[in-house]
């Protein structure tokens, strides 16, 4: 199975990556991993006082914080995985790379704020649910 992650650091792709610990018949061997994180671009008026160096060694440097603790849960469970950091949308960034990835599923965590935060605010998950025809689980 090929399956994209999608991490963003926070508490909830720890909960995720519980969860996929507890559950061996999603990890092993014999599944391809992605994990993909995405960052929102610097402002351009605030870009312009930096250099494109400065500004791409922040993305990088904000990627490997995230991947940092995800390498190693993947090391201390014998599987290899791709690591991919887009700037963009990050429910944009999810569901082009799971459609154009043909993943066979998406797996994210989730605050799970309710019906009516989301209505609201909006959420990355619920954007990618409405976006992307890949299965995905949530993890709350």
């Amino acid at each position: 199975m090929k399956t994209l992650i999608a991490a963003d650091g926070s508490s909830y792709t720890k909960r995720m990556l519980a969860y996929l610990a507890a559950h061996h018949e999603w990890l092993g061997p014999k599944h391809h991993y992605t994990v993909i994180h995405s960052v929102l671009a610097v402002p351009h008026r605030a870009a312009v006082f930096v250099s494109s160096d400065v500004v791409r060694k922040f993305y990088e440097d904000d990627a490997e914080a995230v991947f940092r603790p995800i390498r190693a849960f993947f090391k201390q469970q014998g599987i290899e995985a791709t690591f991919v950091h887009t700037v963009g949308h990050a429910a944009d960034s999810i569901a082009n790379l799971a459609t154009e990835g043909k993943f066979d599923l998406l797996v994210m965590g989730s605050r799970g704020h309710g019906d009516l935060v989301n209505l609201l605010l909006g959420s990355v998950a619920t954007k990618v649910l409405a976006k992307c025809s890949t299965p995905v689980l949530l993890v709350r």
